[in-house]
């Protein structure tokens, strides 16, 4: 089975600085990540891997070129090969944009390692936007079936179809598509896997290809900023809390007392 997992560096979300002209996150100077949900998407694609030895596990990532650290990380815990698609047209982009860059993306990977993928997994979400829209856009730019919110997947004995656990509200389904297909990934009863002493040297020395819009036939006026019809108007840091009031009179009544008054100096009754 040929597997391509999307993944996404993110800023680490204790530390956010946004643009104050465009409004997109800044992410020059503030430490990053890989997206959690992402990596349990990678830690499934491996256990498939652990399972049936033929399995070839594809990363695939969009942003600047300091994303390269992120791929050399998702190569020390089960991936075979790496590609980032970084160019100056792709910036700024929202869901709709970065699902048809990775679509297109998806289709010039499958043409330079000769192979065509029986299935793409994404984390359920990236927690810098939390919009769990990426995953489903690119499936419906390649028109091919989705499960999200998958808890585990695995192949049919037939290579053909893949089964996946998919977590409901209250319980889970059990749902089987054809391949090629989609699935997104939630955080499941297991942690990834941690990096070898040796996979993480073997990380990083790879060298990983780097494309350009021009290379994935990118139409610019779909990518980046342009391509993206959703605009942000204005963000804004919420309010901290205030901390609460321990009440604590000689009596219950005294203090039941000291509470109504509260209550009703601040309106509240």
């Amino acid at each position: 089975m040929n597997i391509l997992v999307c993944i996404k560096q993110v800023p680490d979300t204790t530390i956010i600085k946004i643009d104050p002209e465009t409004n997109t996150l800044m992410r020059e100077g503030v430490p990053a990540i890989v997206s959690p949900f992402d990596a349990y998407a990678l830690e499934a694609a491996a256990r498939i891997k652990d399972k049936y030895k033929d399995t070839k596990i594809v990363v695939l990532s969009m942003g600047p070129e300091q994303a390269l650290a992120a791929l050399k990380e998702c190569l020390s815990v089960g991936g075979d090969k790496a590609y980032l698609v970084s160019d100056r047209a792709c910036g700024g982009s929202d869901t709709l944009a970065t699902g048809y860059i990775l679509s297109k993306a998806k289709e010039k990977v499958e043409e330079l390692e000769g192979i065509k993928f029986d299935m793409l997994m994404f984390g359920k979400q990236a927690i810098d936007g939390d919009t769990a829209q990426v995953g489903p856009q690119v499936a419906e730019d390649l028109d091919i079936p989705q499960v999200t919110y998958a808890w585990e997947v695995w192949p049919t004995e037939d290579g053909q179809h893949v089964r996946v656990k998919k977590e409901l509200e209250e319980g889970f389904e059990i749902l089987e598509m054809a391949c090629p297909c989609a699935v997104t990934v939630t955080k499941p009863d297991y942690e990834p896997r941690f990096p070898t002493i040796k996979s993480k040297m073997a990380a990083n020395k790879a060298k990983i290809p780097v494309l350009n819009a021009a290379d994935c036939g990118l139409d610019v006026e779909r990518s980046g900023l342009k391509g993206s019809p959703t605009k942000v108007k204005k963000s804004f840091t919420p309010p901290r809390k205030e901390g609460g009031l321990k009440i604590k009179e000689e009596t219950p009544e005294e203090s039941a007392k000291k509470l109504y008054d509260l209550l009703r100096d601040k309106g509240i009754i």
